[in-house]
């Protein structure tokens, strides 16, 4: 038997199992919105865990990261920032997220921010940003999904087809079992890329170079330039780096899924927990990943597309049977990520747009329904856009972290009680000023002073919006009493 056969044999077989839990979660749920959508508000810290790890760390650390060593060196080691920041996130602002989820009943984000700014121009507005930013996400989890096939298949799966595929399969998952189906394939999703990347990457190391120290002492000898800052191609200044720690630390955690995922935890106990461990998986994922990209550059110096290090390496020099193992752990990374954005812009349009505006007062099986045809919609354009732009998958999961970046002042606003209070109009001011600022410093003029344009929009952003609420009227009285009065009971007790 031919070794893609074997390798790709492997991966099916992984997506079979995926489909089989997706339809025993389909039978052991509920027909409510909220079990379908938010897990009950269930879920406790294993669980939660490795649903969050994995869906952070997706197609963009199994194969963006391998490719960003790859082409700019050990400067991508910022990572070790940002993972930090997340666990910090989720201790301090996730759980008085959690608190308000609870006592309120939101489902969405926008839920709780329209609810504070009493508008529902502003709740339309961060349902637009939510789904339109995250859209990219799912172009990156495609085209990962996308070059593992290809990759395994010798390219006898086109890539176009391949993505198709593993979106179809990630997609019909979710509709058969909701947020369960993608937090039970999440728990294995999760395992099995950690376990993964790093037998892969250890594999080859030590098939190809004899260890992590001969790897170091080759670059140090051949390519002592990716062992420097700002690296060969001068990318890793200050600024990028500063503004790549914010754009993939706030940027990704005010996406929808994952603030979704703070409302379903069972207890304010198990985000703290979260909090304080998500940085082990997070940070220590990038170690392995450091080994497959930079030493791919000396393996494999003229790869024409960097995020294919990982699974070329894989399909030439390990065994057919452990390639498909890896890939299959690669294919979980993508789709680990993939289901969870699609469950959220199901979530999103489906709560904040139609049951809201378009159908009031319909039957919870209704509503489930049309959510069913959101995530076919979703992924016709996620597959359309991924045929037809491909790019960097690094630089697009930071781009989409730098939209989503933009409901910060709204989200600190509601989640921080203070004398001077935000405004609806200063939200919707900062965010059209911070997305035209963003159009600005990646289009117009990219990066002025060679700063990140994350840092560029949330500064415009935050100015507009501070000086447009000091002349606008604030939330009324009972609005502020009630969300920052519940804050103040979460955090100093009653």
């Amino acid at each position: 038997m031919e070794p893609w056969v074997i390798s790709t044999g492997l991966i099916f077989l992984y997506l079979l199992a995926t489909i089989a839990i997706g339809i025993l979660a389909n039978r052991k749920g509920t027909s409510t919105m909220e079990d379908f959508f938010l897990y009950g508000r269930q879920a406790g810290f294993v669980v939660l865990y490795l649903t969050v790890v994995a869906t952070f760390h997706s197609a963009f650390a199994f194969l963006g990261s391998g490719g960003f060593f790859y082409t700019h060196g050990m400067g991508f080691w910022m990572a070790g920032t940002w993972t930090v920041l997340v666990g910090a996130i989720t201790f301090t602002i996730g759980t008085r997220i959690w608190a308000l989820g609870k006592k309120f009943g939101y489902i969405t984000p926008a839920d709780m921010i329209a609810d504070f700014y009493e508008s529902e121009t502003v709740r339309v507005i961060v349902a637009l940003v939510s789904v339109v930013f995250t859209l990219l996400y799912i172009q990156v989890q495609a085209q990962g999904l996308g070059i593992i096939l290809s990759v395994a298949t010798g390219d006898r799966i086109p890539f176009a087809v391949a993505s198709l595929i593993l979106l179809v399969v990630a997609g019909g998952y979710l509709m058969v079992g909701g947020l369960r189906a993608v937090y039970w394939t999440d728990v294995i999703q999760g395992i099995w890329m950690y376990v993964a990347v790093w037998g892969g990457s250890l594999l080859l190391t030590y098939k190809l170079f004899g260890g992590p120290v001969a790897l170091w002492r080759r670059l140090a000898a051949e390519r002592p330039d990716l062992l420097t800052l700002p690296g060969p191609e001068g990318f890793f200044t200050p600024g990028i780096w500063v503004g790549m720690t914010i754009a993939l630390s706030f940027g990704i955690i005010f996406q929808p899924h994952m603030m979704i995922r703070y409302f379903t935890a069972a207890s304010a106990r198990t985000l703290k927990l979260l909090g304080a461990t998500t940085p082990l998986y997070l940070m220590t994922l990038f170690i392995p990943a450091a080994f497959v990209g930079l030493g791919g550059v000396l393996i494999l110096p003229d790869l024409g597309t960097p995020d294919r290090v990982f699974p070329e390496l894989l399909v030439r020099y390990a065994p057919a049977w452990l390639t498909g193992l890896i890939l299959a752990g690669a294919t979980a990374a993508a789709m680990s990520t993939l289901d969870s954005i699609l469950h959220s812009n199901m979530t999103v349009l489906t709560r904040d747009v139609y049951q809201r505006y378009l159908a009031r007062g319909r039957s919870e099986r209704h509503y489930l329904a049309f959510g069913r045809w959101v995530v076919v919609a979703l992924l016709g354009v996620g597959w359309v856009l991924t045929v037809y732009n491909f790019d960097f998958l690094v630089a697009l999961v930071t781009l989409s972290g730098v939209g989503a970046l933009q409901l910060m002042p709204a989200v600190l606003g509601v989640c921080y009680p203070g004398r001077r209070l935000t405004t609806a109009k200063g939200v919707i001011a900062g965010i059209g000023a911070g997305l035209a600022t963003l159009c600005v410093t990646q289009i117009v003029i990219p990066r002025p002073f060679g700063l990140h344009e994350s840092i560029w929009s949330l500064a415009v952003n935050f100015l507009v919006t501070i000086v447009v609420s000091r002349v606008t009227t604030p939330p009324s009285t009972e609005t502020v009493e009630r969300i920052h009065g519940e804050v103040e009971r979460f955090v100093y007790g009653d």
